[in-house]
């Protein structure tokens, strides 16, 4: 016991070089961990290390920088950022749009079509184009979860208490026991289907809050494109959290 109040505070992160490249490396310590475990982000490229209650600092450094080549190839199927800025290509329900700035006096932010081409355009002073095209975003991923809602709502005689949109990382959409719902505004990126299967999934948590055969059925009775969304997300689910 003296031991454990004597012992230094665990630093957050680790910091490594592998072949000239730096790496942080995010720390968690778990008194339940039974040994060291690293994982890499698909969505956002973050270095996380789990230790248990007893392992040494020193320890995980050596054990990061024996890694480090594991690392740096995670690392390298991540898929590049890109920013919300004038020129950058952004999907808006699966359609890719060119971002364009249209000046510096302010007006709605909207997706439109200029030939064969769809824009989102942005009417705004320069700095605030990602903040505008973010806010867009989530206006739309908020009308869009909205309808569905509804739509699932009259057909299952239950709707929920509160609809909360969020910049979640590890979930597209959840159910809490008293009835709020819970969304990534980045389901407005993907296909329709996509957003309309994540909304009839947890509005049957409703009902079922469990993954019960009778839960699957009751899902594949409200939406008909169970499949083709599942399949959408696993292929490109990740891509989505390079936005932004």
């Amino acid at each position: 016991m003296r031991l454990a109040l004597l012992r230094k505070p665990d630093p957050d992160h680790l910091d490594i070089v592998h072949d000239g490249a730096p790496f942080r490396i995010v720390l968690r310590r778990r008194p339940t961990a039974r040994r060291l475990t690293l994982r890499v982000s698909s969505a956002t490229g973050d270095v996380v290390m789990t230790l248990p209650a007893r392992t040494s600092i020193a320890t995980a450094q050596r054990f990061a920088v024996s890694h480090g080549g594991w690392i740096a190839a995670r690392l390298a199927r991540v898929p590049e950022r890109t920013l919300l800025e004038p020129g950058a290509i952004v999907p808006l329900r699966g359609v890719p749009h060119r971002i364009e700035h249209r000046g510096e006096r302010s007006r709605a932010t909207l997706a439109e079509t200029v030939g064969e081409e769809a824009v989102i355009a942005v009417s705004c002073e320069a700095p605030h184009v990602p903040r505008r095209v973010r806010d867009f975003l989530e206006r739309e991923a908020r009308a869009d979860l909205r309808r569905s809602v509804e739509t699932y709502a009259a057909a299952l005689g239950q709707a929920p208490k509160r609809i909360t949109v969020r910049d979640t990382r590890s979930r597209w959409g959840s159910c809490t026991a008293r009835g709020d719902l819970n969304f990534s505004w980045r389901l407005i990126l993907a296909p329709p289907v996509v957003l309309d299967y994540l909304v009839a999934h947890e509005m049957a948590h409703l009902r079922e809050m469990n993954h019960s055969p009778r839960f699957w059925a009751l899902v594949g009775s409200l939406c008909p494109h169970v499949e083709e969304a599942e399949r959408w997300l696993k292929r490109n689910g990740a891509a989505l959290h390079r936005y932004g």
